[in-house]
């Protein structure tokens, strides 16, 4: 799969899904980095086929209004770099089932939710 990873998460979190075999970029490798605007990421998951993952709500109202971004939504609140880590390491699998079938994943500290 291929992933752009917004602003708000950590760089990093484009090494853990590489380390699963995904091709993932951070909004830092972008040319305006993570000054890249929303309508700017869309266009460049679309573009590349790539899943948006952030955790910002626009994305969320974006994909209710017009169908896109394809997106995996973090809604954890504040949770340490570590945590997340562990969660999406843990969850990877059933992740990637999730949106292979579906354009619209969330994963919380309990649950994976599927939105259709």
């Amino acid at each position: 799969m291929r992933f752009l990873i917004d602003a708000q998460l950590p760089r990093r979190f484009s090494n853990w899904l590489a380390d699963a075999g995904h091709d993932a970029l951070h909004t830092l490798e972008l040319p305006l980095k993570n000054k890249t605007s929303d309508a700017g990421i869309i266009a460049r998951a679309k573009q590349d086929g790539r899943i948006v993952v952030s955790k910002d709500d626009d994305f969320v109202q974006t994909f209710l209004l017009r169908g896109e971004p394809h997106l995996l939504l973090i809604s954890t609140g504040n949770i340490s770099n570590a945590e997340l880590e562990k969660l999406i390491r843990t969850n990877l699998t059933a992740i990637e089932a999730a949106l292979s079938e579906n354009r619209f994943v969330e994963i919380n500290r309990d649950t994976l939710v599927i939105h259709e």
